[in-house]
């Protein structure tokens, strides 16, 4: 089998990155299109879409948001059969579990879809030997695989463990068959070959192993809990849930364990808490983690990263103070956004009469959007008091599509004399003693708009599009990201109303909100503006201006702008280049950047005619249409000098309505961490800033030190075991993903990737070398015995030596077997003289030692497993004959 590393961040299961295996859409050129047996492990968060778990996390002992799914797949190999068969022999042989503590689920069918029980299955698992009373027939909720509305899916059967035991467990109570594939109108087709995954946690695995009843019981959690202990004011952790667990503690104790594990992978990973995608999901789990730290468990602030170098959770990491860094930063900043909400949670139960305990999905909206409280830490708040949100109506606000004017209610508003949005207030900041100062604003409701038609006034709860006679919002427009605030009625200031999106469109900025409480035409509104995402965005947008400079400063005038996007955690640049950036390139494009960074210019804006902007020399536009006045932007020069100059200015001058800095400084330092072309002849910069920067270098220098001490090892002293040269060539293979997947300087990464690649070269030379030291010592021992045992842990190096012993007596029959020490596995290869199948020799044999094997008819290996070598020796030398009288 094939191992390959996990591909894909959060993933709900292992089977998304091999999709285009099912469907038979990989290109036939790719390494995936040859995959046939494959093995992986798989780092998993369910957390989001139809396999949410984390708000059961910690209310059970089961669910989990980050757990490890091992995985086993062939793809138009073997099937049904062999995976059974492998999964039973692991559990109940290898493992030792005992056969009659598991039951075996199977599909019993569905006549509505039209899919028939699958007896197959059902009877395999009979021939195996499981009694009937064990094999339970289950419909599609239970044993149909599928992950979303359409793609592969399949019947599958599950093997479930009775953690009692000595009882008929049947009624209280993971294999997969894929080989259909539900398409966009839910009909199923087959699909161009079978495959079959079997799939298990490495959590639940441990339980079970360990004989533990819960997963929290086992060695994985429990130094993290002993730890959390230690921070916390609280009474150790005992294991209990629902009413039993009194001030729901325990509860705690596993959301946070949880938490701090999934925290810390996906940021070790690279991914960061954010406003969208993975980071938003991130982000929620983080402010839940904390959340439970500070009001149940009573730790102190910093307690979560604290957490961190815990050595359950350090194991899997290599840069585990930037990931304490990253959680710490996010605590603080939610802690203020908590006792925000928890105040206005309070004022609204203490000011709303409600009936039958429901809570108004508004308020829980508007806390989510915008203090960023995930919706199950308001509803753990609610259900503490004895109250719960109006579902139906939140899932309506969840689920409501963005609300736009239609070209009709556009029309309606100039017919109804609506004047067009002020906006001006966007570019009116200003620095005071180095601090960004935003204005002020506030406005009128001039217009609202209900999704279908103008109206005059909404109901609380309600998504409409609100028109202002004036805004300091900034809409979605040139590339940026538009802004992220609330508004507060005059009189009503407590009540949020949470700005979703903000756009243009016929000269009206539309606001879209989702009405905390009623909103009307003439009521007076205060705009807040979120300063952070809005500079945020300003430093984004003004470094990718300088580094559209600095690119055709290094490349040469023939670079052009082939798209860009703003947003608060990074920046994406696209343009026109033949080919990707060297080394030697991408370092001077960061230091032309730093360099005006660290100048700390003045960045100039000017509105003009655009007949006159074009005049400009060296003026940078891209292929769109422009009004007229534009807004002109320039870097260290002002605009009425680049007006007069007729000769080509050194500096950064574009057309550009985005929101800028005022002074470069504020960029403090930019790193480009991935360079690649999308398509020939277009490459994306994807660029980061400040700490996010910073950071970037500091990972980068741990791993040149990583690679600086890996290159000393080799060049000392060449491993002198085969041990230790297989040990030295994994080193660089873990090595080599950090580096490729870490986000870091993209010029360091391409040099580190080179000196590992050399490094890998000769790692495998010596391993080769070794390896064949072993085949020629084994040579000498074996002479003319042609069954024996040799003193190896490598396959690699049985394979070879009965190779070369065939190669010298090419009419004898050569067999050898190896017993691994670190496994106590048996190893066992074999090759005979044309005509006779070396495989049956080794099926035999394999099996004997209770193993299997397979191969062809000239060369077969294989495993098996046994304390006493001796008897398998004695048995291989007469099996031949045997399997001879067959042959």
């Amino acid at each position: 089998p094939l191992s390959v590393p996990p591909v894909q961040l959060l993933t709900v299961c292992s089977v998304f990155q091999f999709k285009p295996i099912l469907l038979g859409t990989a290109d036939p050129r790719s390494e995936m299109a040859s995959y046939r047996r494959v093995t992986n492990s798989q780092k998993c968060v369910r957390a989001g879409g139809k396999h949410n778990d984390l708000e059961d996390v910690g209310r059970d002992l089961t669910h989990h948001t980050f757990f490890e799914m091992l995985g086993n797949w062939s793809f138009g190999d073997y099937f049904k059969e062999e995976a059974c068969r492998m999964a039973w022999s692991l559990l109940t042989e290898h493992y030792g579990i005992p056969a009659d503590r598991l039951y075996v689920s199977y599909f019993a069918g569905d006549a509505a879809s039209g899919l028939p029980a699958d007896e197959e299955t059902r009877q395999i698992w009979l021939d195996i030997g499981v009694p009937p009373r064990r094999l339970l027939p289950f419909g599609l909720k239970e044993n149909f695989w599928e992950m979303g509305d359409s793609g592969p899916c399949g019947p599958c059967t599950e093997i479930h463990y009775d953690h009692i035991g000595g009882r008929d467990a049947a009624t209280l109570v993971v294999f997969q068959s894929v080989h259909v594939t539900r398409e966009v109108d839910q009909s199923l087709l087959l699909l161009p070959q079978f495959s079959v995954d079997t799939g298990m946690g490495l959590e639940r695995l441990v339980n079970i192993l360990q004989g533990k009843r819960s997963n929290y019981d086992t060695d994985l959690f429990t130094p993290l809990l002993h730890a959390i202990h230690q921070i916390s004011r609280v009474r150790p952790y005992s294991g209990r849930t629902g009413a039993a667990d009194v001030g729901k503690v325990d509860m705690a104790y596993r959301v946070v364990a949880d938490h701090i594990r999934t925290l810390s992978v996906c940021i070790a990973d690279g991914i960061h808490p954010g406003m969208s995608g993975a980071e938003l999901v991130l982000r929620r789990i983080l402010r839940r983690a904390v959340r439970f730290c500070v009001e149940v468990l009573q730790t102190p602030q910093g307690a979560l990263a604290s957490l961190v170098p815990t050595e359950v959770v350090i194991g899997t990491l290599m840069f585990f103070p930037q990931v304490t860094d990253i959680i710490n930063e996010n605590e603080a900043h939610f802690l203020s956004s908590l006792q925000q909400g928890s105040r206005l949670i309070l004022r609204t139960l203490n000011s709303v009469d409600y009936k039958h305990g429901v809570f108004p999905a508004s308020v829980a909206w508007s806390l989510h959007r915008d203090l960023g409280f995930p919706l199950d830490l308001v509803d753990l708040m609610l259900e503490e008091r004895g109250v719960q949100v109006d579902r139906q109506e939140l899932d309506r606000l969840i689920t409501e599509t963005p609300v736009m004017l239609d070209v009709l209610s556009l029309a309606e508003l100039q017919r109804l004399g609506v004047p067009h949005t002020d906006d001006g207030l966007k570019y009116q900041y200003r620095l005071e003693q180095g601090r960004y100062v935003f204005p002020a604003c506030h406005a009128t409701v001039l217009a609202l708009y209900d999704g279908q038609t103008l109206v005059s006034e909404v109901s609380g709860g309600q998504c409409c599009g609100v028109i202002l006679d004036q805004t300091c919002f900034y809409s979605e427009q040139g590339g940026q990201s538009h802004d992220q605030g609330y508004f507060t009625r005059d009189g009503l200031q407590d009540v949020v109303y949470s700005v979703e999106e903000v756009v243009l469109a016929g000269g009206y900025v539309i606001h879209q909100v989702t009405a905390a409480d009623s909103l009307k035409t003439g009521d007076q509104v205060q705009l807040h503006l979120d300063q952070v995402h809005r500079l945020s965005c300003m430093v984004k947008h003004t470094a990718t201006h300088i580094l559209n400079f600095a690119l055709r400063k290094v490349l040469g005038s023939s670079v052009q702008q082939r798209g860009s996007h703003v947003a608060a955690d990074r920046l994406r640049f696209d343009f026109s280049v033949k080919g990707s950036l060297s080394v030697s390139q991408l370092q001077q494009v960061e230091r032309c950047v730093n360099d005006i960074i660290s100048a700390n210019q003045i960045v100039h804006s000017q509105v003009l005619p655009l007949q006159r902007a074009r005049s400009i020399r060296g003026l940078r536009t891209v292929d769109e249409v422009y009004p007229d006045p534009v807004r002109l932007v320039s870097v260290g020069v002002p605009v009425s000098e680049l007006l007069d100059n007729q000769t080509d200015t050194q500096t950064s001058v574009e057309l550009c309505c985005g929101t800028h800095l005022l002074q470069t400084g504020a960029i403090e330092d930019l790193v480009i961490v991935s360079e690649r072309q999308q398509v020939k002849g277009i490459s994306r910069i994807i660029a980061v800033t400040g700490q996010e920067a910073t950071r970037a270098r500091e990972v980068g220098q741990v791993l040149l030190q990583e690679v600086d001490s890996l290159s000393v090892r080799l060049s000392d002293s060449a491993p002198s075991s085969l041990d230790s040269a297989q040990r030295l060539a994994k080193e660089i293979g873990v090595l080599s993903d950090a580096v490729d997947n870490t986000p870091i300087p993209q010029w360091q990464r391409r040099e580190l990737q080179g000196r590992l690649k050399a490094l890998q070269r000769t790692s495998n030379t010596g391993v080769r070398k070794l390896e064949a030291r072993e085949v020629n010592t084994h040579l000498t021992h074996c002479s003319h015995l042609l069954v024996d045992c040799v003193d190896t842990d490598s396959l690699s190096v049985v394979m070879k030596t009965v190779n070369q012993l065939s190669s010298a007596s090419p009419r004898s029959y050569v067999m050898l077997l190896a017993h691994q020490r670190h496994s106590g596995k048996v190893l066992c290869a074999c090759q005979v003289p044309k005509s006779l199948p070396a495989s049956d020799w080794a099926v035999a044999v394999c099996h004997y030692l209770g193993g299997s094997a397979g191969g062809s008819a000239l060369v077969a290996k294989g495993t098996g497993s046994s304390s006493d070598i001796t008897d398998a020796l004695r048995w291989a030398e007469h099996s031949p004959q045997s399997c001879q009288s067959q042959w």
